[in-house]
């Protein structure tokens, strides 16, 4: 069943970790034997495997954050060093782009067209993607954004971890900043779409009241399951759905299992049926099931050591569906929450040329 997946890290895998993408996924996991480091030896996402596991569409990132404060966090010193970081990592997909590999994807005609390329299993198709950022560092100011915009720049969410020049995110809570309010005027004037993922509950709010262009939330999960500050309020998926976002839940461990202590907590505990819950209390919320899709967040920073127990690759998204099917849910049900939601909120929300 084709996939879309609401957000991939693809780009920092390869330039942050150097990591190589076109490979086998055995062959990408032999090529870390004996390396220390988070997720080394057990990465989940190549390029191969998504093919492998029909996942045809995505949302790929380019992320690149800024240092907040004298040695604290991880990041670069400035936001045009971060600019370029970024910029790097887009020449990587326009590469992969050349071989056949990646399709951008910037109106939604586009869309309509590479989803429909890969209702055909023997097409070959390229994966087709829509360039999102996580986190803004990597636009210096929101004057620059035109420039972003002419590259493809479709999707941008305004934080990630901690403060940054636009908004509170993940872990602290405050308003936007000054220039968060003139990057989302600048955003409405383009027409781009904001990934509301990682933003603090006020800075929610306030990007909800400011912003009159498309939102979803690409990798995001509920806090009535598990209760934390980076998942959203069942009133912040309301005001989601109000709105015609979608929702993708994400695969993170921790996101999945309340009480989760990383390094401690056994994988054994965590199923794909714990991720199906969340798919299920959207749609709950919702009354129907238009609203939620798919999000993995799989290579972000982690491997399977930090996922479900039975998923070992991107493929294994392919389980999902029968999943659905025993709770209940329709096979055009299925479909809309595999791809379909996706589909139609990016046909909507991108450009007609």
């Amino acid at each position: 069943m084709l996939t879309f997946d609401l957000h991939l890290d693809l780009a920092m895998n390869a330039l942050w970790s150097d990591r190589d993408l076109l490979v086998s996924i055995e062959e990408y996991r032999r090529s870390e034997d004996g390396m220390e480091g988070k997720g080394r030896g057990n990465g989940t996402v190549t390029l191969p495997e998504m093919r492998r596991g029909h996942v045809g569409l995505c949302v790929a990132t380019v992320l690149a954050r800024v240092r907040r404060g004298e040695g604290h966090g991880t990041g670069y010193r400035t936001h045009e060093i971060t600019y370029g970081i970024a910029q790097g990592m887009l020449a990587y997909y326009r590469e992969l782009e050349r071989q056949g590999w990646l399709r951008m994807i910037r109106t939604g005609p586009q869309m309509r067209r590479a989803a429909e390329d890969w209702t055909d299993t023997s097409t070959g198709a390229p994966i087709g993607y829509v360039l999102g950022t996580e986190g803004a560092d990597c636009i210096v100011e929101p004057a620059q954004l035109e420039s972003w915009w002419s590259d493809g720049l479709r999707a941008i969410s305004l934080v990630h971890y901690g403060i940054s020049k636009y908004a509170h995110g993940t872990g602290t809570d405050g308003p936007l900043t000054d220039d968060g309010r003139d990057l989302l005027r600048a955003m409405d004037e383009l027409g781009a779409i904001l990934d509301i993922t990682h933003q603090s509950d006020t800075s929610f709010w306030e990007s909800l009241e400011r912003f009159k262009g498309p939102v979803f939330a690409s990798h995001q999960n509920c806090r009535a399951l598990v209760p934390d500050g980076r998942q959203f309020s069942d009133d912040q998926i309301k005001a989601l759905i109000e709105r015609n976002a979608v929702i993708g839940p994400a695969l993170d461990n921790w996101m999945l299992y309340q009480g989760y202590v990383r390094g401690q907590t056994p994988r054994e505990l965590i199923h794909l049926k714990d991720y199906v819950d969340h798919i299920d209390h959207i749609c709950q919320l919702a009354g129907n099931t238009r609203n939620v899709a798919i999000g993995s967040d799989l290579n972000g920073g982690y491997g399977y050591e930090q996922t479900p127990e039975d998923l070992n690759t991107i493929a294994d998204l392919q389980k999902v569906p029968a999943m659905l099917r025993e709770r209940g849910y329709s096979a055009e049900d299925v479909i809309g929450i595999m791809a379909g939601n996706a589909v139609r909120f990016f046909e909507r929300a991108l450009p007609p040329a």
